[in-house]
């Protein structure tokens, strides 16, 4: 989805928008992370905010994509803003509360030799605060 709407922003390909906002469509019917049979979280861990994103999935990864393509309007979005929202800590920054890296404890696979912020529930991530403040106020939920 962010890949298509880049591509047909850079090159004003309107069969690429289509694609991108067909690709939207899939998390929006789905409100980004809940079930649309019972409204319930899809998966545990796609609540918990994480930097970077990678090739894993959270709440922000995925109003992030849906910021790219200009889709944060839509009002399946409301409950993954709220989330969001509700995660924010009382310095008024948001967390990391999980993670998919290793520290640099030598060249292993999935090592990481930059550091992210690390992982602690109670203290702000620069990270995550940044994409988080940055798609809040895309939603226009910041004063």
């Amino acid at each position: 989805m962010r890949g298509l709407a880049a591509y047909a922003r850079a090159h004003r390909d309107a069969s690429a928008q289509a694609a991108a906002d067909r690709a939207a469509e899939v998390f929006l019917s789905r409100r980004l992370v809940f079930r649309r049979s019972i409204g319930t979280l899809i998966r545990s861990e796609w609540a918990a905010l994480h930097y970077p994103s990678y090739w894993h999935y959270d709440v922000l990864a995925g109003l992030k994509g849906l910021a790219e393509v200009g889709r944060l309007d839509d009002l399946r979005c409301q409950d993954a803003l709220d989330l969001l929202a509700s995660k924010r800590l009382p310095d008024g920054g948001w967390p990391a509360e999980a993670r998919y890296y290793r520290g640099t404890d030598g060249l292993k696979h999935h090592n990481e030799h930059v550091g992210w912020g690390g992982v602690d529930k109670r203290r702000t991530n620069e990270w995550v605060t940044a994409d988080a403040l940055a798609v809040l106020a895309a939603a226009g939920r910041l004063a």
